[in-house]
C-alpha cells in the first residue's frame, strides 16, 4: 500500500472529494483501459511508489449467473509539481457493472466489444512535502504549521488550481473517448486516441 496516508494529504473537489464519468452502452473495455493508461503516462504520472508501471493496487471481479461481470480496479499515481516541494496524487476507481461480450459492426467491420456500465471516479490530493522536511529540523518541526502556511500559502493555492485544471482536462478526455456530451467554451481538436465506444444514440 502507498506509504503516504490519506490523512497527510489535502483533498480536492469539496465535500464529494472526486470527479467522475459514467457511461452505459457498447464499448471496448480493454481499449479504454490501455488508452487511459497511455494518456496518463504522457502526462508524466508514475505509480504511487515512484515506479513506471505498477499503478494497479486492486483488481476484483465477480461473475453473475448470466455470465455478466462486475469489476473493480484501483489505480494510484503521483507526480511532483514542477519546481515545487508539493506532490500531486491521483486515485482512479473503475467500477464496471453488467459487462458482457458483444460484437458490433461499424464501417463494414466486425468489432469484438463489451456492453455494460463503467463508472470512473478520480480523487485528487496535494502532498505538502515541505512539511515532512520541517519535521526533520530540530527547530522548525515545532513551528511547521505556522511556517508552512505563511511560506507556502500562495504556492499551495497555485498548485491546487493546476491540479484542478489537470484533473478536469482528464475528465474531459475520458468523456471525449466515450463520446459523451461536453460543454466547452472553445472548439476542440480531434483526439489523438481513437474511440472504441459506440453509444446507441449516435449514428456513425
Amino acid at each position: 500500500m502507498p506509504a503516504t496516508k490519506v490523512k497527510d494529504l489535502i483533498s480536492l473537489f469539496g465535500p464529494t472529494g472526486h470527479v467522475r464519468v459514467k457511461y452505459k452502452d457498447v464499448f471496448d473495455l480493454k481499449e479504454f483501459y490501455d488508452a487511459l493508461h497511455e494518456y496518463i503516462q504522457e502526462q508524466e504520472w508514475t505509480a504511487y511508489d515512484g515506479g513506471k508501471e505498477e499503478w494497479e493496487t486492486y483488481y476484483g471481479e465477480r461473475i453473475g449467473q448470466t455470465g455478466a461481470k462486475e469489476i473493480w480496479i484501483i489505480w494510484k499515481v503521483k507526480k511532483d509539481a514542477p519546481g515545487s516541494k508539493i506532490v500531486y496524487h491521483l486515485d482512479f476507481t473503475f467500477h464496471c457493472i453488467g459487462i458482457q461480450k458483444q460484437e458490433v459492426i461499424k464501417e463494414g467491420r466486425k468489432w469484438s466489444a463489451h456492453k455494460g456500465e463503467v463508472e470512473l471516479i478520480m480523487k485528487a490530493y496535494l502532498e505538502q512535502k515541505y512539511l515532512t522536511e520541517m519535521e526533520q529540523h530540530v527547530i522548525l518541526k515545532h513551528f511547521k504549521s505556522v511556517v508552512g502556511k505563511r511560506l507556502y500559502r500562495k504556492e499551495l493555492e497555485l498548485r491546487k488550481k493546476e491540479l484542478y485544471q489537470e484533473v478536469y482536462a482528464m475528465q474531459n478526455w475520458v468523456k471525449q473517448w466515450f463520446k459523451l456530451k461536453r460543454y466547452l467554451p472553445y472548439e476542440e481538436a480531434k483526439s489523438f486516441y481513437p474511440s472504441y465506444a459506440w453509444p446507441s444514440h449516435m449514428k456513425e
